[in-house]
């Protein structure tokens, strides 16, 4: 029997690991993808979202912890407990030198469109780099690793965790972290969470999974079924406008649609149906996808001219282009009257100022609904360039209800040796919404605690049955 039960493969079940090995416990991780597809959804991943007074290593300026938790209260509506969103916050200020002697390595401060450099450390070689690097370190320090080994279902004594099994193979121990991913693969559960539109149609049938195929929910269904405390809506995420040409799973972060604050988002009737220059784009990009699902056919379009371009990270397949709205609208399908009223609308009630991509600048439109409130100039220098957009869902929100020591809940109470971190227990602190490398910070903070956590509890086990 092994002290402590790692179920996950991702960076908050690898922190998990790590952090329970140092702590002397026996460990096993079981992951359910083969070993090529290892790391879930954090071998897409980029960057970690951190708090600093001043600037430090790869952080420039300072990122306080105020300014953190007014982001995030901004983007999830105050949906969130603050209690242990601001644990997070504040355990993003020093992981990075833990996360160094575990193999990863920063990239120096990056500038540029992405208005980052100040608040997101980069993982060098991305989020791959950092899943290869957490793994060689595992391996070093003697956690035993199993792949292909997708947990179905956990034994539990009331609130107590005995067991997972998988197929027939049990797995004993001491304690246990789930870590296993939220159900944004299961389709059949996306179309639950959902439902029917107005228009009769299911709105889930037509997202794509920008990550992982096999984050289906299943741990996640059968901790809900045994009675642990849920939290968070099944119909939030983090989910993002992304090319519709896009594979069905795994496109991960080339496929972005990231022109949007800088030109209109059309519906397939060619109306505008959001403010494109509500904030920063890496505060807003999580919220498209969503918005993209409520339309009809679940799809959009955004339309930019030759002026925006180079002022943001180019998708990986190229758009359409024409020297015309009428050629443009017709290569996207969409009706070309429309697209030229809406576009001319628009552009009326441009009121130029300075225009500056990187700042909240004073371009604006005035007596247009929806409004644009940065970065609004006419669209009218050919090229027009347009690419579709479909909702990419990155990682759902429902998840276990935990405290500031990652214990699961029962009816209220804190189990005492089953703990999860990661997106299981994101929905904790992201209610809705979402800003640029928050899920990492959520999961690394965690993860480091379960593990913790569960090497203590599983160290106290061990004293009452000696």
């Amino acid at each position: 029997m092994v002290d402590v039960l790692v179920i996950g493969g991702g960076n908050a079940a690898l922190c998990a690991a790590l952090m329970a090995r140092e702590a002397g416990a026996s460990v096993m991780l079981l992951e359910s993808s083969p070993k090529e597809w290892r790391g879930g959804n954090s071998q897409h991943t980029r960057n970690l979202r951190c708090m600093h007074d001043f600037p430090e290593d790869v952080l420039v300026d300072a990122y306080t912890e105020e300014e953190y938790w007014q982001d995030l209260l901004k983007v999830t509506g105050g949906n969130t407990n603050e209690a242990l969103a601001r644990l997070v916050i504040r355990a993003s200020a020093d992981c990075r030198p833990w996360m160094r002697k575990h193999g990863v390595r920063f990239q120096p401060p990056l500038s540029g469109a992405l208005h980052v450099a100040r608040t997101n450390a980069f993982f060098m070689g991305g989020g791959k780099a950092l899943v290869n690097a957490y793994y060689r370190s595992a391996e070093t320090l003697g956690v035993h690793i199993r792949y292909e080994t997708p947990v179905d279902r956990v034994e539990l004594d009331g609130d107590r965790f005995v067991a997972a099994y998988s197929g027939e193979e049990r797995f004993e121990a001491r304690t246990c972290v789930l870590a296993s991913g939220g159900f944004e693969s299961n389709r059949e559960w996306l179309r639950e969470a959902w439902g029917q539109n107005e228009l009769g149609e299911w709105p889930a049938d037509n997202f794509l999974i920008r990550g992982t195929r096999f984050n289906q929910g299943v741990l996640l269904r059968a901790l809900l079924n045994a009675g642990a405390d849920s939290i968070g809506d099944p119909s939030q995420s983090h989910c993002v406008a992304i090319d519709a040409r896009s594979p069905l799973y795994d496109g991960g972060i080339c496929t972005r649609i990231d022109c949007v604050s800088l030109g209109i988002v059309v519906n397939r009737n060619a109306q505008r149906f959001y403010d494109e220059g509500e904030d920063f784009w890496p505060k807003r990009y999580a919220i498209w996808g969503r918005l993209v699902a409520q339309q009809a056919g679940q799809i959009g379009y955004s339309i930019i001219d030759s002026k925006a371009v180079g002022r943001f990270m180019p998708p990986v397949f190229p758009g359409a282009k024409a020297n015309t709205l009428e050629e443009l609208a017709s290569q996207l399908q969409l009706p070309e009257a429309q697209l030229v009223e809406t576009v001319n609308r628009y552009n009326a009630a441009c009121k130029e100022g300075t225009f500056d991509h990187t700042l909240l600048d004073n371009c604006h439109t005035e007596n247009l609904q929806p409004p644009k409130t940065h970065w609004a100039r006419p669209i009218d220098s050919p090229p027009y360039y347009g690419y579709a957009l479909r909702p990419g869902i990155t990682f759902t929100y429902l998840g276990l209800k935990v405290n500031d020591r990652a214990q699961v809940h029962f009816g209220g109470q804190a189990s005492p040796n089953l703990f999860t971190a990661g997106e299981m227990m994101a929905g904790n602190v992201l209610g809705k919404g979402y800003t640029a490398g928050v899920g990492m910070s959520i999961g690394t903070a965690f993860g480091r605690i379960a593990g913790v956590e569960a090497a203590r509890a599983s160290l106290q086990i061990r004293n009452e049955h000696a």
